[in-house]
């Protein structure tokens, strides 16, 4: 099963390719869309929707796993953000790749045990569920690949790939 990460955002998409067997975790692919911050929302929108448009065309993911909004202290960086994720829910859908949400505490919570888990202890979990010693560089691509890991750690999931 192919697992897309996503870690939404205007400036910064993270994502990545998983690849689930029921029991192991590979890292398939990982990377970024990184939008200017000069150009007009509707241009960075765009470009959103077409780079991720490829990578699903280039990986075929089975799910998308995501970042679920939830709440936001800095009203105008959520505008942006939801507008992002509108875009990434329209290739989704334009694709019928099913999607699945996680707030980042769920990621937490799920990954460490703890909601309120710090951000070093989130990627060496994620280091331990891929068996690496190294990360990509990029917050968003490391938070793309532990929604990604969330899914995997999905019951519903497990005795999907369990029952073949």
């Amino acid at each position: 099963m192919k697992i897309l990460g996503i870690d939404p955002g205007m400036a910064i998409v993270g994502y990545c390719i998983l690849d689930f067997d029921g029991k192991n975790i590979v890292l398939e692919h990982s990377g970024s869309i990184q939008t200017e911050k000069g150009q007009k929302e509707g241009a960075r929108l765009l470009e959103i929707f077409n780079d991720l448009n490829f990578i699903v065309e280039k990986y075929r993911p089975d799910v998308c796993a995501i970042e679920k909004l939830f709440f936001f202290r800095n009203y105008t960086t959520v505008m942006p953000v939801a507008h992002a994720r509108g875009v990434i829910l329209t290739v989704l859908a334009k694709y019928d790749i099913p999607v699945y949400e996680y707030t980042p505490i769920e990621v937490k919570k799920t990954l460490t045990g703890y909601g309120r888990a710090s951000k070093k202890e989130v990627e060496q979990m994620v280091k331990i569920s891929l068996g690496c010693d190294k990360l990509p560089k990029l917050d968003d691509t490391v938070d793309a690949i532990a929604i990604a890991i969330s899914y995997t750690r999905n019951d519903g999931l497990l005795k999907q790939v369990a029952k073949g």
